[in-house]
């Protein structure tokens, strides 16, 4: 295992060229003030050994993922475990998790079948500002 991987942070794993996962890494990165999270590109072999780890074996890149505590978190439920250790009025979405998964995911799932369209795409991976570089693990 590689020494990046050793790591007691949460992780959260993005499509690295998508604009609106891009933007969701640096909307949290912002409100990540006590700087719990890590980063790691879907694309990267960083990501392909956790998700090998995990043994998870669904198509990645239809899914923010959530490595935490141990746990392997995706969709809807990466995504409120994350802003639930956010600062600021992003933590009022956590009351989404009373709805089961199975509603709230649909429309995750819809979302993420048209990010590309809707916001676009890179050709390559986000580089991270020098500030932020330490918390990418890629």
């Amino acid at each position: 295992m590689k020494s990046c991987l050793k790591t007691h942070h949460p992780i959260i794993l993005f499509d690295g060229v998508c604009n609106l996962c891009n933007q969701w890494v640096q909307f949290v990165i912002k409100r990540d003030s006590r700087d719990l999270f890590r980063f790691a590109s879907l694309q990267s072999d960083t990501a392909g050994t956790l998700l090998s780890q995990h043994n998870y074996e669904h198509p990645p890149l239809q899914s923010a993922i959530l490595l935490m505590n141990g746990n392997l978190y995706t969709e809807s439920t990466a995504i409120l475990h994350i802003v639930r250790r956010l600062r600021g009025p992003i933590q009022l979405m956590t009351c989404f998790r009373v709805i089961p998964a199975f509603i709230r995911n649909p429309l995750y799932r819809f979302i993420a079948r048209n990010r590309y369209k809707w916001f676009g795409k890179q050709t390559s991976c986000m580089l991270p500002t020098p500030e932020t570089k330490m918390r990418f693990l890629d």
